[in-house]
């Protein structure tokens, strides 16, 4: 298991839901709400989850391979890209399901989080492969999955100040573990 490996299922998995969005008829509202409502808490809880876990990581193992510009960078990028892709999910609430407003709103928000995997994909991704050992990308999987199950019915969305992300983690020393203490996997350090 590999947290990269992970975070290219979730990826399908949320294309999957967008092109199944597109294939139901747009009379039936109760069906895309269904659709529409897991993919919006999917794309919220798997954001969540990078934040707390990949990109604390990345910054971590960046820094100490001396690619600190590179990965604060990839990490700024991200963040930023986070918070556009909560603000597309949230712009669909405001439209009646099943309109042309409602599908224009889905699809910005499809916009916005198909351009950050591309991004991830070609950037964080291969970046980080490259640089963690694969006992630490199977230890990190683990806490992803187990992260997103514990959190499966969804987390609260909260924009956050990419640079205020980035100072954060960085100032954070690594535990014998391997965490970094950022958020709620933070851990007492006695």
């Amino acid at each position: 298991m590999d947290i990269t490996e992970l975070i290219l299922d979730d990826h399908h998995e949320q294309r999957r839901l967008f092109a199944i969005l597109e294939q139901i008829d747009r009379t039936d509202t109760d069906a895309l709400s269904s659709i529409w409502d897991r993919l919006a808490a999917f794309l919220e809880l798997h954001a969540q989850a990078e934040e707390e876990i990949f990109y604390p990581a990345l910054l971590e193992t960046g820094i100490a391979a001396r690619r600190t510009g590179v990965v604060e960078d990839e990490t700024l990028d991200a963040i930023h890209d986070h918070n556009e892709i909560r603000d597309a999910v949230a712009d669909v609430a405001h439209h009646q399901v099943g309109t042309d407003d409602w599908y224009a709103a889905v699809a910005a928000a499809n916009l916005a989080n198909s351009d950050h995997m591309a991004e991830e994909e070609r950037e964080g991704l291969t970046e980080f492969r490259r640089l963690a050992a694969v006992p630490q990308r199977h230890r990190l999987a683990v806490t992803f999955a187990a992260y997103e199950a514990r959190h499966y019915a969804g987390v609260r969305p909260v924009d956050k100040d990419p640079s205020n992300y980035v100072h954060a983690v960085e100032k954070q020393e690594p535990l014998a573990n391997g965490s970094l203490a950022v958020g709620s996997l933070k851990q007492n350090r006695s």
